[in-house]
């Protein structure tokens, strides 16, 4: 995400073939923007970054901040995002600011695109919708949470019955750290209920890059147990020690209630080696993984893929031997598997010290 910085910067969408080298062991169109070549993996790229990408029946559709809006592409493949032309969706002709993270879903018939806009402190969260994929969408409404504190990242989703809406946020109104919250939804941009903080940037393979430590990009799951997963991104982004982290609810687990969430104990996806969790190893081809998205049916996680196979992700980065810099990140496509009987611990806090369940293993 550009989060932190004045400077204007050139967001980088790259996208390479499913199945790659493993990571780990266990309305009017804007104007095309232009390929290139990724010198570390010989693939065709595009510009872009913090990639959303859902699956409607045949047809992959992906949301992307452009030209001061949103721009939607679909395409019959997920390889095929890369050339698919952008629709811009949504233009902020209102002054709001800085667009940021579109996130797509399809719930009870409609595409709703969540982003965040505005300038500095007025960050906030804001709803669009639509029946169709790439056109004729709603003016954008601000999205009523708990607080009406900085807000970016939101993720909408439905776990035993009910609407919640997860995000990164302040605690108060200035720039401390990012923690992760989550709210009931009573309506596509309405919460109901207060917010509760689910995670805060504590642990030292998460306070590596800071000032402000980081939780961001949150993105919901299940695994094969029925469990809950937030698998977010920790450190900044204007770092190569980006990475991404799992936050795994116990089985039985109230999402609302911080101590029902345990935290992998390092890095799942990242390119440093002392950051990752045992067990887990960096990035061959790329550095700063972050900000990704599961490529689920309708972005629904009752869809969420089983135990045994593989299944399809995106994610930004920066191609390894190039300048880590946000004009040099690229979207890429990867695949994941849920990993077993792992176990996250902690200490000093309320409730057992350990829990043993599904994690995740991500390959570029």
């Amino acid at each position: 995400m550009r989060r932190h910085a004045l400077r204007p910067v050139v967001l980088a969408l790259a996208l390479t073939a499913v199945g790659g080298t493993a990571a780990s062991p266990a309305n009017a169109a804007p104007a095309a923007e232009p390929a290139k070549k990724s010198a570390a993996l010989g693939r065709t790229t595009l510009g872009g970054a913090d990639p959303s990408v859902i699956r409607v029946g045949n047809l992959y559709v992906a949301a992307k901040s452009v030209n001061g809006g949103v721009a939607v592409r679909t395409a019959t493949t997920l390889e095929g995002i890369a050339a698919a032309p952008p629709r811009q969706v949504w233009k902020d002709t209102g002054n709001l600011g800085e667009v940021w993270a579109p996130e797509i879903v399809h719930h009870n018939g409609e595409y709703h695109i969540y982003f965040s806009a505005g300038r500095s402190a007025a960050h906030r969260m804001y709803h669009i919708s639509s029946a169709t994929a790439d056109s004729g969408y709603s003016a954008a409404t601000k999205v009523a949470l708990p607080g009406d504190k900085w807000a970016i990242d939101g993720a909408p989703f439905t776990f035993n019955g009910q609407r919640w809406f997860v995000w990164s946020g302040w605690a108060g109104d200035t720039n401390v750290e990012q923690n992760l919250y989550i709210a009931r939804m009573s309506g596509p941009a309405t919460a109901t209920g207060g917010r509760y903080i689910i995670s805060q940037p504590r642990e030292p393979w998460e306070r590596v890059v800071g000032n402000p430590f980081i939780n961001e990009a949150p993105e919901p799951i299940l695994d094969p147990n029925g469990q809950l997963h937030i698998v977010y991104s920790a450190n900044g982004s204007w770092s190569s020690k980006y990475c991404l982290a799992d936050l795994r609810l116990r089985s039985g687990g109230d999402p609302t209630n911080v101590w029902d969430w345990y935290k992998s104990n390092g890095c799942l996806f990242g390119s440093y080696a002392a950051y990752m969790m045992d067990g887990w190893t960096p990035t061959l081809h790329v550095d700063g993984p972050g900000h990704h998205t599961f490529v689920l049916e309708r972005g629904d996680i009752a869809t969420s893929p089983p135990s045994g196979n593989r299944f399809p992700t995106m994610y930004h980065a920066v191609a390894k031997g190039t300048p880590y810099e946000w004009s040099n990140r690229y979207w890429y496509t990867g695949t994941a598997v849920w990993w077993s009987k792992t176990t996250y611990r902690r200490a000093n806090v309320p409730g057992p010290n350990t829990d043993i369940g599904y994690s995740l293993k991500f390959f570029e």
